[in-house]
């Protein structure tokens, strides 16, 4: 069995992991038969995710938090951007946030049209589908 051999930075480990949800979403959408896929580079565009519902392309960015409780408020870091939605996952509990892109510079996670999943490919579709 391999044993990785070289001691990661807090910084890198922190990197992947974040990497790690933008391929967990991107497995649950073709799962479900999304045409999905990952822009080779995002340093201007901010697309982690891009699908496609067979005429429209939706841009989707991935965030996630360091947080237990859902009652935060999360940052705009994408104004500068087109994106369609932002998926947020928590990295301590088991929930994530299906959110509309918003203008504002702040926002409260748990607002009126974002809509809460639990981190499991089923519950995640079931809500996916409802925006």
């Amino acid at each position: 069995m391999p044993v990785r051999q070289t001691a990661l930075k807090e910084q890198t480990l922190s990197q992947y992991k974040n990497h790690s949800y933008e391929y967990l979403l991107l497995s649950w959408l073709l799962s479900d038969g999304w045409d999905a896929s990952m822009p080779s580079l995002d340093v201007y565009a901010k697309t982690d995710i891009q699908i496609l519902d067979g005429r429209t392309v939706y841009r989707i960015q991935v965030k996630s938090l360091y947080s237990v409780d859902d009652n935060i408020v999360v940052e705009n870091k994408w104004e500068d951007a087109d994106i369609d939605y932002v998926i947020y996952f928590s990295r301590n509990a088991e929930w994530g946030y299906i959110v509309p892109a918003f203008k504002e510079k702040k926002r409260n996670l748990k607002s009126q049209n974002h809509i809460r999943f639990h981190q499991h490919p089923t519950n995640f579709l079931k809500n996916f589908n409802k925006i």
